[in-house]
Order: C-alpha cells, then structure tokens, then sequence
C-alpha cells in the first residue's frame, strides 16, 4: 500500500509510542518522526518498565534513560526515532542505548541494530545475504548503515500537483518506481485510488523536509546517495556501481569484481537499444583522448569550480550528472527536464528530496555548457532562469559558430539579433545542388563522429551520414594502380619524419619555431643520409602525395606553417570513429540552427563601439544597433585587414595573436558526367589517390571523391591545395576543368572519359567576407593564440569561429562549439 506514513498535521511534537498488542503494526495508528528541539513529555516510552511510585531514586535514574540524544556532533534531533522498527524491542521514539545517524532526521535505535547484525536474530540472513551482493559488485564497505540506507529508510515522494509539490513519506513497504514519481498524488493509494476524506494536499508537509534544504544539512550525511536502476546504469556496466553515484544491488547492469577485472584493459561500449552508436558520452574504465567525453566517477574542473561544495565527497553530484548525460542521450529531440530527470531519482530517504533539490543546478550548469538541451532543438520557454540571460546579445556572422550561439542564447531566453554581411546565411558553408547532388562548396566532411555535435544533430533531424571508407587506391600517370605495400611503406617514413619534427620540437621555444616544409625536408635529408637508403623515384611521388594532404590539412604551403605548433591540437583529446560525408550537406543543419532567429543579411558590419556602458555596432549603410553585448564571428582574415573597426581599439595582446595565425585557403572543383566511368576501375570506393606526376604539381587535384557511390549519380570532386591554390587563383572555370580533365584521362587511360556536363570551382580566395577557408599556426606563432582569440573584451566583445577554438579549429564542429563556449561565457559575465 503507498500512503503517507506520517501524519504532517501532528508532525510537531514527538510522541511516544504506545503500547500496543503483539499483533500491532509498529507503524499504524501513529505519528512518528524525528524530532528537532521541542519540549519533553511526562508519558514513557513503550517497553520501558514502569517506575515504582515510591522509589523516587530509582524514579530519578529512569529519568535520565528516557531519552539519549544523538551521539552525532550537531544532529538537530533532540529525540530521534527508530525509522526502521525491524525488532520487537525497537525503540521507536523511547529509550535506547545508542542511536545510529544517517542524517538529521533519521535515525535507528541498538535494537534494531543487533536485530541484522548479530548472527542469532531473525535479519541477520537479511543483511547476510545484501552485504554478498554488494561485496560482489560494489566497491565500498557494506556496513550496516549502509544496509539501512540502501534497503530500510523508506522513500519520499513529491506531489506532482502544480500548487502543491509537498513531500510525503511512503509508507516502509512501499517501492518507489518511475511511473510513481510521475504521477504522485497526496494521498494517493495502492493502485492510484484517491483515499477517501479531506483533501490530502491540505495537510501540513513534515517539518524535516524543510531542514534538508539547509546548506548543512548535507554535511551532517552520513552516506552519499546511490541511485537505484538510474538510466546511466546500462551506459557503466564496466565501473563499480558505488564509483558513479549508484547503488551496488539496486544496479540492473552492474558487473561483478571478477568481470571488471577482466575488462580492466579494454574498452567497452555497451550496446543499448535505440542509441545512436555515435553516443559514448562516459569514458570506460581505461580508455582516454575522446573528445566531448566525461570521466563518470570524478568531477572535472569547471564542475569542481561550479560545485565546491561537491569537491570532498562527489557522490551526488556524479549521480545525477551521469543520470543527466544517460538521460539525454537516450533522447536528444526533447527538451531534458527537472521533472523528466527527477522521477528517475530512485533513492531511500530524506537525501531523495536534496537530490531533487540540487538536480535544477546540476541541469542547468550542463544546459548552459552546452552538454545537453543543445544542437537545433527549439524551446517553448527559456531554460535558464532570468538571472543567467543577457538582455540582448548581437551576433556578427551568420555562419556556424554565429547560429550555434544565437540558438543557444534564444533558447536561454536571451533576445538576440544576428547581422549577416552575405544575401545567406552559412559562412564558409555553402551546399550547392546544381550538379543533381548535394556539394558542399565549402565543408561537407564530419571528421570522428563519436560524439560530435555534427552527429548530434544528425540524429536530432533523422539525417544519415555515408560513413566513407578507409580504402585509397593511389593511381600514377598512365593509369597504373600503385602497389599498396609502396603505399604503405610510404606512409610509415612520411608519419616517421612528422615523429622526428616532434621530438624536435619539445625543448624549442617560439623564438627557435622554422617552417614545417624545411624540417620536414632536413628530417628526410638527415635519415636518408643516415641509414644509407635511397627512395625510387616512384616512392619520392608517394612521398609527395602525403604531403600535398598535409598541406590540404593545413589550409597553406608548408613553407608558411609552424614545425613547432602545425598539430598543436593533437595534446587535446580529439573526436573518435567514423568520418562521414554529409550527403544532404551542412546547410540543412544551419537552416534548422536558423529557424525563428532574427537574423539581417545584406548587413556588412563596419564598426563596433564598446567605450560605453552599452555597445554599439554599425553596419556599413549607416544602420545602428546596441546590446549589452555582441559577438563577433568573422573569419580570421577580416580582423586581420581590420574590416571591422573598434572602439577602443582591441587589446595588443589580441592583435598579436590575431596575426600570428595563418588565413588557410583551398579550393574545390566539382564535375558531373553523363556516366560513372570510374565505376570499374574503383570497385566501389568513396574516394582515390593521384600521385603528382611532379614535385611542382602537388596539391593539384590529388584526391577525387565519388560524392555517389552508392547510387547512379556522376559526380566527382577535388580539391586544390598548396602551391596549386596560387596556380589556379587568375584562371577562368573552363581552364580549370580542361586541366582537371587531364588529370582523369591520365588515370583512366585505358578507356575513354567523356567531357563533363556541369561543373564548378570555388573561388574562396576571392568571396568578399571569406577570403579563406580555415586557419592555421604559421612559423613563430603558437596554439595560445587561438585561446587568446577567444578572449572576450571587457565583458562585452567576445569572439567565436573556427579559429577561436584551440581544441578543434579548421572545422564546422570547432565552429560550432566555439559559438556554444561563447553562448555559455555571456550567461556567466
């Protein structure tokens, strides 16, 4: 039966228990509860022998043993209460010779302390037999107290009713369950019938509930909260449950010592049903350098800075941090909740209502971050509270960094206005469909989807990604396929040389920084001329096509990127599995980042003026806005040839690292046949390999991409890299093509390859408010630069895009987290 065990109207003075028949429940008829500072009745406690009138002696020793406080240091219990009425000699609110804590307001008594613990009483089997399940699957000490907590106290459950929300205590017997919490009534009995009487809502709430919320009263817990059946349960079957916020019997998939063991040097992702395989939001046991991934048994920094008062003991909070992440992983197209998350609170006692109490902090902390309640959901009502949301924020730049913070804030309940200097929104991004499919003229390709935000709102919007293959077959002038173990063999000594220029760098300074294309060239000179080996000219070519993706990785020649910073993301953890193609391409996610945003186009900015309490931001055709703040997410090169002017001018130290980056640029050349020509010969593959015939033409069209593989489409791309960006920059389309063409007949020499019926070029290098592709570090500069990018200015000026974010720069995703970063950094100033 579920009933509200006490009743709340008396729930003022402590009573003793009366004495009842040996067929009575402890329970009925009775109010019980822990009480606080109150006056002391005359009545005995039940079970105490009575006192001979005439023997005033004795009368006085007795006196002393009615009662016996709480032996805890600053319990608020002057009389506790036997929660646990497990012996026939409990001591309810009476006498006892030692009472054990387990917070302010719950206690119990020796009685039924000895009734589990020693051997010959009738629960001794009881506590037996749970100290074996826990001893097997947790990791901290099962004691007795623990038991109590985990199995005896009995739950609290809140009124779901709008103007009531009391908590009410269950009756012992009564198992809280999901479907419970989402449904509680006051009153409520077994099978949801309304008890008969007045309304239950009416009756007072019991007064302990009020002293939980005490910022104290968690310090006087004796044991943290460990959460039964919690949603993360299934995501951390490798961890002992105890380790991340959960109960070791009360954890459906909790792994015994011995199977822990076993795994303790692999990585395991369990497979739940419905999650998407892209979702690993929990580091396993072992397992590190995964980006956007959480250690579920320790706090990191910005949580531990959030939450100090968490730093001693983290138990709560990594139990509902993890019950959070589990929760909105198992469905990121709804808004996450306080209600959604709370009734799968399941945990016994009075710590239930603090761990409901502190779940909206926890939520919002994670929302604000951008952990969850993100990607392209949309909100009824604003998600954080008033006092996190700016008055209004504008945003210059309608790319993926200036749509990501825009969504973000709007749905923080931030009015925001986004100025776009283009006729569309989408930046570097721009899908064309011209060709009979989707391709992106600037990026299209996700780089690890495991947890990235790209794969996120994949899933949010029911888009499937290609996943592209790892097969490259490389193919040299003539139309011959190279030998992969030339190939492989290659690949070694040009990763081996990048090795080399790593360890060199490790004790050099910025002052001793040379450009990546000279080490590379010394590394390989020095090891030839040490081993005495000699590269065929054939592998001197392959050894050219590695480099022109360096180079396309990079953005630039060689000769203008840091040997000491080229990969200065590489120490971060970085996104893991699959590479994708976005075969609808990146607009569709930026337009549904759009909907409802107030957003201009055709309004070039010119002018930022942030010397007053307010800032001001002018367009370029006498427009004026103001905000408390703005945020700026134009590309790099357009600070760098001050398109914007600001006033004050920006910190030197900005300015500085402002120029000590590098304004990569590429180029794209997209073809569509009247036939898949290279269907034979590619058996299939999602891309292939052209080996520069020269040292001068490396970086021309060395890799082609089947933008259908699996479907009839003919549509073929490449890119230009390098020196071959410079080459092409004055030439028209057609010639372009024509040389393009000639790379293909090359490699398809054995048969005929028609001309194409439709192309395009991309002409980054000339769009007005691009003029780049993607940053890089040049030689002398260094990683720091991108995070003193980000810096914001007094509070007011911030700064996003791709090369604001040190740990993922030169992508959407990068893009994209920085405008998340700067949308959680502007709740906070």
């Amino acid at each position: 039966m579920l009933s509200d065990a006490d009743c709340p109207g008396n729930a003022s003075g402590a009573r003793r228990a009366r004495k009842r028949s040996s067929g009575e429940s402890p329970w009925e008829g009775q109010t019980l509860r822990s009480s606080r500072r109150q006056k002391r009745t005359n009545n005995p406690p039940s079970g105490q022998s009575k006192r001979k009138a005439t023997d005033t002696e004795e009368e006085d020793d007795q006196s002393e043993k009615k009662y016996r406080k709480c032996e805890k240091a600053g319990c608020s219990a002057v009389y506790p209460v036997c929660f646990a009425s497990a012996s026939e000699r409990c001591a309810k609110n009476g006498y006892t010779s030692r009472w054990y804590h387990l917070s302010c307001g719950e206690h119990f008594c020796n009685e039924c302390f000895d009734h589990y613990y020693r051997s010959h009483k009738d629960g001794y089997e009881t506590f037996a037999e749970w100290k074996k399940v826990w001893t097997s699957n947790g990791k901290s000490e099962p004691s007795l107290k623990a038991f109590m907590a985990d199995q005896q106290l009995p739950f609290w459950v809140q009124c779901t009713k709008p103007d009531c929300r009391k908590w009410r205590q269950l009756t012992k017997e009564a198992q809280l369950t999901p479907a419970l919490a989402e449904t509680y009534r006051c009153g409520m009995k077994y099978n949801n019938i309304k008890s008969e009487g007045p309304d239950q809502c009416s009756q007072p709430e019991d007064l302990r509930v009020a002293e939980v919320s005490d910022s104290w009263w968690h310090s006087m817990l004796i044991l943290p909260p460990l959460l039964k059946e919690s949603p993360a349960s299934p995501f951390l079957a490798a961890y002992y449950p105890d380790c991340v916020g959960m109960s070791p019997p009360g954890s459906s998939s909790s792994a015994s010592s011995s199977e822990l063991k076993a795994d303790a040097h692999r990585a395991v992702h369990p497979q739940i049903s419905g999650l998407s395989q892209y979702f690993q939001p929990f580091y396993q046991p072992n397992e590190c350098g995964k980006a956007l991934c959480v250690r579920p048994d320790m706090m990191e920094l910005d949580e531990l800075y959030e939450f100090p008062e968490f730093s001693r003991d983290p138990t709560m909070y990594l139990a509902l941090r993890n019950l959070i992440l589990a929760s909105w992983h198992r469905n990121c197209k709804k808004v996450l909740t306080s209600e959604k998350c709370s009734q799968h609170i399941i945990v016994r006692g009075l710590v239930r209502v603090r761990c409901v109490q502190e779940l909206d902090r926890v939520l919002h902390f994670m929302t604000r971050k951008g952990l969850i309640n993100t990607g392209v959901l949309r909100v009824e009502r604003p998600l954080l509270p008033e006092g996190y949301r700016s008055k209004n924020v504008i945003i210059i730049g309608a790319g993926a960094a200036g749509l990501a913070a825009a969504r973000q804030l709007q749905n923080f309940g931030t009015a925001v206005v986004v100025l776009e200097a283009r006729d569309r929104i989408g930046g570097r991004v721009w899908d064309d469909t011209s060709l009979g499919v989707m391709v992106g003229r600037g990026a299209q390709i996700v780089n690890g989807c495991v947890n990235n935000p790209i794969a996120l709102m994949c899933e949010q919007m029911d888009i499937k990604m290609h996943k592209l293959g790892e097969r490259c077959e490389l193919f040299q002038k003539g139309g011959q396929a190279t030998d992969p173990t030339i190939d492989k063999r290659m690949d070694f000594h040009f990763n081996a040389i990048l090795d080399v220029v790593s360890e060199w760098r490790k004790d050099k300074s910025q002052s001793q920084d040379t450009p990546l294309g000279e080490k590379v060239q010394e590394v390989k000179k020095n090891f030839l001329q040490e081993s005495g080996m000699q590269f065929s000219e054939l592998e001197e070519k392959v050894l050219q096509f590695h480099l022109s993706n360096l180079e396309f990785a990079c953005g630039s020649t060689l000769d203008k990127v840091s040997a000491r910073s080229w990969d200065h993301n590489e120490f971060f953890a970085q996104f893991s599995g699959d590479h994708t193609l976005l075969t609808k391409g990146y607009y569709v996610l930026l337009h549904k980042l759009a909907e409802a945003l107030d957003i201009c186009t055709n309004c070039p900015v010119q002018a930022i003026d942030y010397s007053g309490e307010t800032v001001k931001v002018i367009s370029s055709n006498g427009s004026q806005w103001t905000a408390q703040k703005v945020l700026v997410t134009v590309p790099l090169i357009l600070l760098q040839k001050n398109l914007i002017h600001f006033n004050p001018p920006l910190p030197e130290r900005k300015l500085k690292a402002i120029h000590s980056l590098g304004a990569g640029i590429i180029e794209k050349i997209a073809l569509q046949f009247p036939c898949r020509f290279w269907d034979k010969k590619i058996q299939g593959a999602d891309y292939f390999g052209n080996i520069p015939p020269v040292p001068e033409k490396r970086g021309m069209f060395s890799v082609f991409y089947d933008l259908d593989p699996q479907g009839k489409n003919a549509v073929l791309m490449s890119v230009i890299s390098g020196d071959a960006v410079a080459a092409v920059r004055d030439m028209e389309e057609k010639d372009v093509v024509n040389e393009c063409m000639k790379v293909l007949r090359e490699l398809f020499k054995e048969q005929e390859v028609p001309e194409p019926v439709n192309y395009f070029v991309t002409h980054w290098s000339k769009d007005v408010w691009s003029q780049m592709s993607y940053s890089f570090v040049k030689t002398g500069g260094s990683g720091e630069a991108y995070d003193i990018l980000a810096e914001d200015v007094q509070g007011k000026v911030f700064f996003a895009g791709e090369a604001t974010n040190r740990h993922f720069p030169q992508t959407v995703t990068g893009a994209y987290l920085s405008g998340v970063r700067e949308a959680s950094k502007m709740t906070a100033v």
